[in-house]
């Protein structure tokens, strides 16, 4: 939010511009007004009066001096401090007793308490308040107590006082807009922190959806094209699970493409996104394309349900690794899928039994972004993976999920049945 664009804002933003031209405007009105002063009396029975006194050739030498060292205030500040202070000491050591080069002292002083620190505008105020109210008082034509003296103790004392207000109206205004701006930085930054995992979680969903169906939908091509001359009915039954796949395939696709929909576009699909609850046909897909698959999970996790990033995560995995299995597993080999819930955590496992490399040992995803994406889910979920071969053959991926426990659970303890499939 910015101030109203006003004539004095103006002014204020010229004045910094061309502070040199703005410092010579101030000087030239501190000239006149001391020249005024020089010429006023102030003894008179009706008051001050003017034309009545004419300055000496020093008083007006020392008045010019001090108004040209003003137009410097700002680039060299204490310099011109004392310059100024120089002269009104001079001043009153000759018996002057109005003293109008005062008034350069005064704003010389406030500038300087107006650009340091407090302790120093404290010592430099003191010192020069001291100086010059001592001076007034031995040298001053009155008694101690008369008027001017008054005044060369009052002026003083209230430029640093001014100066130092200034000074810290200035950094509380620049704390507050420094907040302001970090707190604005901060709000980017988080928008686009949460832009950059929105990215990569859309990025893992369609890699997994696109691996998974894709790579059933390879299988069962070649298993028609293989028998499609000898054994069409079973190429006939081939290119149905093609046409499933293909169509589950497009459905996942289509609702992970809705989040990207923006508010004004058309409805996105609503369905749920997939969890443990849609695991049995997961499966048969993979059993369609002639992996078997044996499930087991136990009786607490068929019970409970888990939180949504969690179920989500665990359908994932599964279905990455099975998918893992039948592109880098050998023709005769199984799966084995196991979710157990223990305490507060659900352990996924997927096995399977043999391989096509060399050494007898299944081949992870090399070259791709599977093991990638599930390591990524599980991190961001505060668990841990595990991908290697398994001893003897095979491979083996197991997913340690946290789960924070839910209303109505058992505890750690209670570990229910088991249930195969």
């Amino acid at each position: 939010m910015t101030a109203p664009d006003t004539a004095f804002t103006r002014a204020r933003r010229w004045a910094h511009a061309h502070w040199l031209a703005a410092d010579g405007v101030l000087a030239a009105a501190l000239l006149a007004a001391m020249v005024f002063t020089s010429l006023t009396g102030h003894g008179g029975p009706n008051g001050p009066t003017f034309g009545t006194r004419t300055p000496s050739v020093l008083t007006v030498v020392f008045m010019v001096a001090a108004a040209t060292a003003l137009v410097f205030r700002r680039r060299a500040p204490r310099s011109v401090l004392l310059c100024t202070g120089g002269l009104t000491l001079g001043q009153l050591f000759a018996g002057h007793p109005a003293a109008p080069v005062l008034m350069t002292t005064v704003v010389a002083l406030y500038t300087v308490a107006s650009r340091t620190d407090r302790p120093t505008t404290w010592r430099v105020g003191f010192a020069t308040m001291a100086v010059l109210s001592a001076v007034a008082l031995g040298f001053g034509p009155g008694p101690w107590y008369a008027q001017e003296n008054l005044g060369v103790f009052a002026w003083t004392g209230m430029a640093s006082a001014a100066g130092d207000a200034v000074r810290s109206r200035r950094a509380f205004i620049g704390a507050i807009r420094e907040r302001a701006e970090r707190a604005e930085r901060t709000r980017e930054e988080e928008a686009r922190r949460r832009v950059a995992e929105e990215r990569l979680r859309i990025a893992r969903d369609l890699h997994d959806v696109v691996a998974h169906h894709i790579a059933l939908v390879n299988v069962q091509a070649g298993v028609a094209s293989h028998v499609m001359d000898r054994r069409p009915d079973q190429a006939k039954e081939a290119l149905a699970q093609v046409r499933a796949a293909s169509r589950s395939a497009l459905g996942e696709l289509r609702a992970t493409v809705g989040l990207l929909r923006q508010s004004g576009d058309p409805a996105a699909p609503t369905e749920p996104a997939p969890g443990l609850a849609h695991l049995d046909a997961l499966l048969d897909t993979f059993r369609n394309a002639g992996l078997p698959v044996e499930f087991v999970r136990n009786g607490e996790a068929h019970r409970t349900a888990l939180p949504a990033a969690v179920d989500l995560a665990a359908y994932r995995i599964i279905q990455e690794a099975l998918t893992n299995v039948r592109k880098h597993a050998g023709p005769a080999a199984k799966a084995e899928v196991s979710v157990v819930r223990i305490g507060s955590t659900v352990e996924i496992t997927v096995l399977d039994g043999g391989g096509s490399t060399a050494d007898g040992t299944a081949a992870p995803d090399s070259g791709g972004h599977g093991l990638i994406g599930m390591r990524e889910r599980v991190t961001a979920l505060g668990g841990t993976l595990t991908a290697a071969p398994r001893y003897g053959g095979g491979f083996r991926t197991q997913a340690i999920l946290p789960v924070r426990d839910l209303p109505g659970e058992s505890g750690p303890g209670d570990s229910g049945g088991t249930e195969n499939r």
